[in-house]
C-alpha cells in the first residue's frame, strides 16, 4: 500500500497509474476538476475532446492499443450520458475502459443541483460495475478494485461516480501493482482439445479479439505451426499473425463452411459476425478467456482460461497428428485465386468510383505498423475485405455493437499512442457526421491523422437494402456531394475533394505528408452495394 495525501481524485490517479495509465481523455467539467488537479500533479497526460462521445471512444481506443485500462473523465450528468454508447460498445468488445463521473453534492442530493442524476442505475447494464463511491478515504482501494476487475477477463468497463463534496483533504491508501488475474484452463481440456485438431482432417483457427487482449500472438503462431492449422481472424485478431503468413487466409473464410471439418473459435463470442457458431457440417470447439463466454446457443467444445496458456499447450502437444499440408496447401490456392479476382476491383478506373479502388490506392500506401480504423457502414466494409494487417492492434473497428462514431475518438488515442505511425480513419459519409467536430481536437493537440470519407451521399447499409426489400427507401438520403474537406479546413486541418479515380492516390501522398489531420473526400458511386452475405439476426 502506498499512502496518498490530498483528496479523492489524487488517491483516484494514483490507482490509475499503478496499471500504466498514462492519458485521460476528457471534456471539461467543474463537477470533474479533481481528477484534472490530481493529474497535473501526478504527471498524467490529459488530452480533451469537443463531445463526450469522442473521450470515451479514445479511452476505449487507448485500452485497444496499449492493452492497459483506459480512462475517460467524463463531468455530471450529460456529460456522462454523452458518453453512454461508447461505454456500450466496451461491453461488447471486452475492452478495459474506466469511466470516473462528477456526481451532483451528496449533501445537496435531491434538492435540485445543477447535472442532478443517478448515473449509476443507467450504467449498471453496460458495466461490469457501476457505483458511487463516498468513502473520500477509501477512494484509492475502491478504484484500484475496479480497475482491477475491468482488467481481469472476461474484461469490460467499469464506472464510478464522485459526488462534487467527496473532494474535501483527505488521505487514503492505494494498492500497489495491477495484479493479472487471468486463470489457466484446465490442462485435461487443453489435452482434448489438442486431440481433436491433431486428429482432425480440415482444422481451422477462426481468431478474435480476447486472444489479442491476452497477448497471444506468439502463442497462436506456435499452436498454428506446429499442429498446422490455417487461421482466420476478426476484430483485433486481425494482425496476430502477418497477414503474409503462411498460416494467415483473409479470402477464404466462405470455404470453412463447406470443407472445414474442425472450427476452433479462439477470444470471440459465436455471434453474427462468426454464422452464430455454425459452419457447415463442421465440429465446432470454442476457446474463451473466461467461462462466462461460453455460449449456450451451440453444443461446441469450450475451454475457458488464460487463451496464451491454452494456445501455448496446444503448441506442445505431443501426440498423433494428421498432416494438414495438402488443406493449407488447399486453401493457399483458393486464397491466391480470390486474391487474383481483387485486381480489377482494386483498379477499377469507372468515372463513378468505385469503394473498391480507393482501397486498391490505399493498399499501395500502408505501411507494415499503419494503424487502420473503421467508422461506417457499407464503405468500411470494403475494408474488413481489402485491409491487410501485419502487426497486433493495428486493425480498430468499432466491433459487435456497430456503434458509429468511433472514428474522431479512436484517432485521438491512436496518434496519441503513436506518434510516429501512419493513422488513417475510414468514414463512411454518414458516419462523418457524428464526430467530425473533434477535427478540432486532434488539430488543438497536434495529432496528424489521414481521413479518407466514401462519400456517396446516401445510407448505403440502409438504402439498398430498403429498396430491395420494398421497393422504395425512406430517410436514406445524404446532402449530395458534401464538402467535408471544407469543414477539416475550417477546423485548421486541411483536405481535398477526388472526382476521379486516378486523383486518389496523389492525394493520399499528400494527405500522408502534409504532418496535419487531412481529409481525401472522395466522390464515390451511389449504386455501388456492398456484396454483404453475413446474416445480422
Amino acid at each position: 500500500m502506498t499512502r496518498i495525501e490530498g483528496h479523492a481524485g489524487q488517491q483516484t490517479i494514483a490507482a490509475l497509474q499503478q496499471f500504466g495509465t498514462d492519458v485521460m481523455f476528457t471534456l471539461n467539467g467543474a463537477h470533474i476538476w479533481p481528477f484534472y488537479d490530481a493529474a497535473r500533479d501526478r504527471g498524467m497526460r490529459v488530452v480533451d475532446t469537443r463531445h463526450e462521445q469522442a473521450a470515451a471512444f479514445a479511452a476505449e481506443a487507448y485500452a485497444k492499443l496499449t492493452r492497459k485500462p483506459g480512462l475517460a473523465a467524463l463531468t455530471a450528468g450529460p456529460g456522462v450520458t454523452n458518453g453512454i454508447s461508447a461505454v456500450t460498445s466496451a461491453m461488447f468488445n471486452g475492452a478495459p475502459l474506466v469511466v470516473l463521473g462528477g456526481r451532483a453534492p451528496e449533501g445537496r442530493w435531491g434538492a435540485g443541483s445543477l447535472q442532478e442524476f443517478d448515473h449509476v442505475p443507467v450504467l449498471q447494464p453496460i458495466t461490469k460495475l457501476a457505483t458511487t463511491v463516498k468513502q473520500a478515504e477509501l477512494a484509492g482501494e475502491i478504484v484500484h478494485g475496479a480497475v482491477t476487475l475491468a482488467a481481469s477477463p472476461h474484461r469490460g468497463p467499469v464506472f464510478l461516480d464522485f459526488p462534487f463534496d467527496l473532494f474535501a483533504p483527505t488521505e487514503g491508501e492505494v494498492p500497489d501493482g495491477g495484479a493479472d488475474l487471468s486463470p489457466a484452463a484446465d490442462p485435461a481440456a487443453v489435452d482434448r482439445l489438442a486431440e481433436l485438431i491433431a486428429k482432425a482432417e480440415r482444422p481451422a483457427f477462426l481468431v478474435g479479439s480476447d486472444a489479442y487482449w491476452d497477448g497471444a500472438w506468439n502463442e497462436l503462431e506456435a499452436a498454428a505451426t506446429a499442429l498446422g492449422v490455417p487461421c482466420f481472424f476478426n476484430g483485433l485478431g486481425r494482425g496476430m499473425l502477418p497477414a503474409d503468413h503462411p498460416h494467415a487466409f483473409l479470402r477464404t473464410r466462405g470455404v470453412l463452411k463447406q470443407r472445414a471439418d474442425l472450427v476452433v473459435v479462439i477470444g470471440t463470442p459465436l455471434d453474427f459476425r462468426v454464422g452464430f457458431g455454425t459452419f457447415g457440417d463442421a465440429t465446432v470447439a470454442h476457446v474463451v478467456d473466461d467461462e462466462s463466454q461460453a455460449a449456450g446457443h451451440v453444443d461446441a467444445t469450450t475451454v475457458a482460461g488464460d487463451i496464451a496458456v491454452t494456445l501455448a499447450g496446444l503448441a506442445n502437444h505431443t501426440g498423433d497428428r494428421v498432416d494438414h499440408s495438402g488443406w493449407l496447401a488447399e486453401l493457399r490456392e483458393a486464397e491466391e485465386a480470390a486474391r487474383a479476382k481483387e485486381t480489377p476491383l482494386l483498379e477499377a478506373d469507372d468515372a463513378a468510383i468505385k469503394p473498391t479502388r480507393i482501397y486498391g490506392e490505399l493498399r499501395k500506401r500502408l505501411e507494415r505498423d499503419a494503424i487502420v480504423i473503421c467508422d461506417g457502414g457499407d464503405f468500411v466494409s470494403y475494408a474488413g475485405k481489402y485491409v491487410e494487417t501485419y502487426q497486433p492492434g493495428c486493425w480498430l473497428d468499432t466491433g459487435p455493437y456497430g456503434c458509429l462514431g468511433n472514428g474522431m475518438g479512436y484517432a485521438i488515442a491512436a496518434r496519441t499512442v503513436h506518434p510516429d505511425r501512419q493513422i488513417v480513419v475510414m468514414l463512411g459519409d454518414g458516419a462523418a457526421g457524428f464526430s467530425l467536430m473533434d477535427v478540432d481536437s486532434l488539430v488543438r493537440h497536434d495529432l496528424p491523422v489521414v481521413m479518407v470519407v466514401g462519400n456517396n451521399g446516401i445510407w448505403g447499409l440502409e438504402k439498398h437494402p430498403m429498396q430491395m426489400i420494398y421497393g422504395w427507401d425512406m430517410a436514406c438520403d445524404l446532402q449530395p456531394e458534401t464538402r467535408y474537406d471544407e469543414v477539416v479546413k475550417a477546423l485548421g486541418g486541411a483536405g481535398e475533394t477526388v472526382t476521379s479515380p486516378d486523383e486518389i492516390g496523389p492525394a493520399m501522398d499528400r494527405a500522408f505528408a502534409s504532418g496535419v489531420p487531412y481529409l481525401v473526400n472522395v466522390m464515390t458511386d451511389p449504386s455501388d452495394v456492398y456484396p454483404r452475405s453475413s446474416n445480422l439476426a
